[in-house]
């Protein structure tokens, strides 16, 4: 009981995650009598996953294209292809933090690296403060379900790592969420299209961006998706081997051809990439020990016959799970709730025939909402800082957005098939 009470007053005190997490998992085998050599033995294992490698080296290369222009080539491109639709320039700026966070990895720095690029565009096509404020705000965790995200591969490696049986190919999740991720830039798409603009805006002439010259400067870009996913499913490397390619060819790109990076900075870079990387393997190894304590005390089964005592439905198991990662959404980042939580939701949510693709997909989904959900969701006061606004008018402006978001949701968790479909 001391010992429970001296680790919430450490926490309160805001000790690091992980440092709670090993705590946690040191005083349960301590008190089941289990030798603490099985902590290291866990976190020892982890280094034995040869997709592992994936993760380091995929956040190298977007933390590279976060630090160059690669941003602003982006953004020209979108737009001189789809820039004249209706709505387009906010379509514009869906797609655009959405590929950008696919391969950054984090919605916050989304919003800062873009943020100054599509606020200023979208004010002067004549949208509204409000939903410019909005649609940036919530744009930019959409990525989250697109290759080669790392929630994706990180969602895979904790799978592979609880020894139940299950085998999940990191490229199955990359096939699985991309008809869920563009549900929702179609959902936001038909939403921006039908947005009033400023007809004083509208009126004036406005100068049409060169395609081939938006094609020229972001020739180095666009061979990037080709190679992470053409190369996976065509056979010729597997997603290791893809992440080490990727982050090559950016290396070599943004640092020796286009020079944007100084070889002064570059070590900056590879500290900052590799902090985040340090961050989420140790919180992984914790946790998996952690996991295997529960296992052993048998808590996730005790849950699920709680839980199987009151629900009876998977369909209603999952509308109860999509409400639970809502609210973890708004308290944790990504990372730390894929290696905490899905450990033990995830033989529960197999106990009710889920498909681990599915519940995955499910659970990014529900994640990547939690980013700008009201009231302490990370991307409010991100925006909130970046724009120089109050977060109540975050709240405000983010709403619509939300409303669209979920339903999205919804209809990924409720149709099973949409996930599923290009694995089957």
């Amino acid at each position: 009981m001391i010992s429970k009470l001296i680790l919430i007053i450490i926490a309160l005190l805001g000790a690091p995650l992980f440092i709670i997490i090993a705590a946690s998992a040191m005083i349960g085998f301590s008190q089941e009598d289990i030798d603490l050599a099985v902590m290291p033995i866990e976190i020892y294992r982890i280094a034995d996953t040869p997709i592992l490698i994936a993760i380091p080296l995929f956040t190298f290369a977007g933390y590279l294209l976060g630090e160059s222009h690669a941003s602003t080539r982006l953004v020209n491109l979108t737009n001189a292809l789809i820039g004249w639709l209706p709505g387009g320039l906010a379509i514009m700026a869906l797609v655009t933090c959405a590929i950008f966070t696919a391969f950054t990895g984090a919605s916050g720095v989304t919003i800062v690296a873009l943020g100054a690029l599509l606020y200023p565009a979208l004010k002067e096509a004549g949208y509204g403060e409000r939903f410019n404020l909005g649609l940036i705000t919530s744009s930019g965790s959409l990525g989250v379900l697109f290759a080669p995200s790392l929630p994706l591969i990180l969602y895979g490696v904790v799978v592979q790592q609880l020894g139940s049986g299950q085998s999940i190919a990191i490229d199955d999740l990359f096939l699985a969420g991309l008809l869920p991720g563009l549900l929702m830039i179609v959902m936001l798409s038909v939403y921006s299209m039908l947005q009033k603009r400023d007809t004083l805006v509208l009126k004036q002439k406005t100068e049409r961006i060169d395609i081939k010259k938006a094609l020229r400067e972001a020739v180095w870009e666009i061979p990037l998706p080709f190679i992470v996913l053409g190369g996976i499913y065509s056979g010729y490397f597997a997603v290791s081997e893809a992440a080490a390619i990727t982050a090559l060819y950016v290396f070599v790109v943004e640092v020796l051809i286009l020079k944007e990076i100084p070889l002064a900075n570059l070590s900056r870079v590879i500290r900052e990439s590799m902090i985040m990387v340090g961050g989420i393997l140790i919180i992984l190894g914790v946790s998996l020990a952690l996991t295997n304590y529960m296992i052993d005390t048998e808590v996730p089964t005790r849950l699920f016959e709680s839980i199987k005592s009151h629900v009876d439905s998977k369909w209603t198991f999952l509308i109860l799970l999509n409400i639970f990662l809502l609210v973890l959404g708004m308290m944790l980042d990504i990372f730390s709730a894929l290696v905490i939580i899905m450990p033990i939701i995830f033989p529960i949510a197999m106990s009710y025939g889920i498909h681990p693709v599915h519940l995955g997909i499910v659970f990014l989904a529900n994640m990547q909402l939690g980013y700008f959900t009201p009231p302490v969701g990370m991307n409010l006061f991100i925006a909130s800082y970046r724009f120089n606004r109050p977060v109540m008018e975050l709240y405000r402006a983010t709403i619509p957005y939300f409303l669209i978001l979920f339903f999205a949701v919804l209809i990924i968790t409720y149709w099973p098939g949409l996930t599923l479909f290009l694995i089957e």
